[in-house]
């Protein structure tokens, strides 16, 4: 008879003899040593301090620790505060940042909604290590934008044509319904008395009033958008008047701005003007697969050199255009320095926008019409350009250029990929959170994830648990958080 064959040794039953340390659970250059080691290093104090000034109750969970798990949460893709929970139990990674803590999905939700403005603030600090990392090269700056679905269902919007109509219908409802109930309780005094209790409200009567309420409620929030609206294209108009160069360019703008008062008169919105019930700061937008969903639009600004997210934004207007100036500003603000380079797609196309860069001394790569995929090359006219040729021509004579193709080629290789590796590998497609202002930090969190992955794996698969790195680790946080530009300091560099 042979010998059986022989296994290497399995005892599920066996205890440890000794304990057991984290480090030693996982390789040494897993994320989660990297993110452990860099939130220890990080400003918490915005959070701390909450928990400082309050003596009373049980003590709460470490807020470092809390962090670690949900932006580790966010690299790896789990948003829920229940999945977290369950990951915590679960997830040998998760245990190691819990370190023996298991929180439950309710108290990591509450820290998520507590904190939520100082967690979004941690994008700054993790842009400045990447920045120290020399990970942000600043010689180009590409823009784009994308529709995120809002925790909200499109079926729940109503237009304001509709809500005047509504509005309409269910005053005639609520009248005709008074006036049967007076009749019923005149009728009713007389055969039971004048003393008879019987003054409550019919179910459907009461529903009709909230939805009259609500309607009226949604109908004033959308006229003082559209008050909003006008005097920002009343600016506009007056800045493009001022900028406008002989008497044709003034009438061609005092006709359009009379042309559009008079087909809507101030202060009313278009009868085709969404509101939805669920999340009254969305709104309907159109996506890249041409679908109408109830979003928000993230905008993102990315490096060239390593695809680092160095400003971020979200709001609830569609137009990507009107966003530019505004990330402009947020990128000087993070870094401190411009860009040599920006470029954008067709939508970001306008003479306001452009104005902006080149006041900001910035080049800008913006095409004035849509790029078609597979389109043929046309290459740049020859000649010295014409001085009285317009903004439009002149972008696209200096994008037909050799230097012009080989800058604009980099805006699709650079933020196009960003929101694939957000939305597809990390799962943001819909929002958890409703509010421009929870959806924006939501949207922030997503980004600073996103900026912790390539730090991570700039580090070519170095853990940052090694004391050498752990050092380097810490001094980038310190100069970065001591000052934005300390002068004659060694920085890291990525190998």
């Amino acid at each position: 008879m042979g010998m059986s064959k022989t296994y290497r040794p399995y005892h599920p039953e066996q205890l440890f003899l000794l304990p057991p340390s984290l480090k030693d659970w996982l390789p040494k250059d897993h994320l989660v040593y990297f993110i452990d080691e860099v939130f220890d290093e990080l400003d918490l104090s915005a959070i701390e301090q909450v928990y400082e000034r309050e003596e009373r109750g049980y003590p709460p969970y470490n807020p470092r620790m809390m962090a670690k798990i949900l932006f580790y949460a966010q690299c790896v893709g789990v948003r829920s505060s229940r999945k977290i929970a369950c990951r915590l139990v679960e997830d040998v990674a998760f245990r190691v940042l819990g370190a023996g803590n298991f929180p439950k999905f309710r108290a990591i939700c509450e820290f998520r909604s507590r904190h939520l403005k100082a967690l979004s603030g941690l994008f700054a600090q993790v842009l400045l290590m990447c920045d120290r990392a020399e990970l942000i090269g600043m010689k180009h700056v590409a823009l784009d934008g994308t529709k995120i679905k809002a925790n909200a269902s499109k079926h729940k919007a109503m237009s304001y044509g509709r809500m005047k109509e509504a509005e309409l219908r269910l005053q005639k409802e609520l009248e005709q319904y008074l006036r049967e109930n007076q009749a019923i309780d005149e009728r009713e005094d007389r055969k039971f008395g004048p003393d008879r209790q019987g003054d409550e409200l019919p179910p459907e009567l009461a529903d009709r009033e909230k939805r009259l309420a609500r309607i009226r409620e949604a109908k004033a929030a959308l006229e003082a958008e559209a008050r909003q609206r006008e005097q920002e294209q009343e600016a506009d108009y007056d800045s493009a008047a001022n900028h406008a160069v002989g008497n044709e360019d003034s009438k061609h703008h005092r006709k359009n701005r009379a042309r559009r008062l008079r087909k809507h008169p101030p202060g009313t919105p278009k009868d085709k003007a969404q509101y939805n019930f669920t999340d009254p700061e969305s709104r309907i937008m159109l996506n890249s697969d041409k679908a109408f969903i109830q979003a928000y639009n993230a905008q993102a600004a990315v490096d060239s050199k390593n695809q680092i997210i160095v400003a971020a934004e979200l709001t609830n207007r569609a137009q990507d255009g009107t966003h530019l100036p505004q990330v402009v500003k947020a990128v000087e603000a993070n870094l401190n320095r411009k860009p040599y380079g920006f470029s954008a797609d067709a939508g970001y196309f306008s003479d306001t926008n452009l104005t902006c860069l080149k006041d900001e001394v910035i080049a800008a790569y913006i095409p004035p019409d849509k790029q078609k995929h597979n389109a043929a090359q046309i290459c740049a006219p020859r000649g010295r350009m014409p001085k009285d040729i317009s903004h439009a021509d002149r972008m696209r004579r200096k994008l037909q250029t050799k230097r012009g193709k080989a800058e604009y080629v980099l805006r699709k290789q650079t933020v196009e990929p960003v929101f694939g590796q957000i939305k597809e590998a990390r799962g943001l497609r819909q929002f958890l959170l409703r509010g421009v202002v929870k959806a924006r930090a939501e949207w922030l969190m997503a980004c600073t994830a996103h900026n912790l992955l390539k730090l991570w794996r700039a580090t070519n698969g170095f853990s940052f648990g090694d004391q050498q790195l752990r050092k380097t680790a810490q001094r980038i946080c310190l100069l970065s958080l001591a000052h934005p530009y300390p002068q004659n300091l060694p920085i890291f560099k990525v190998q």
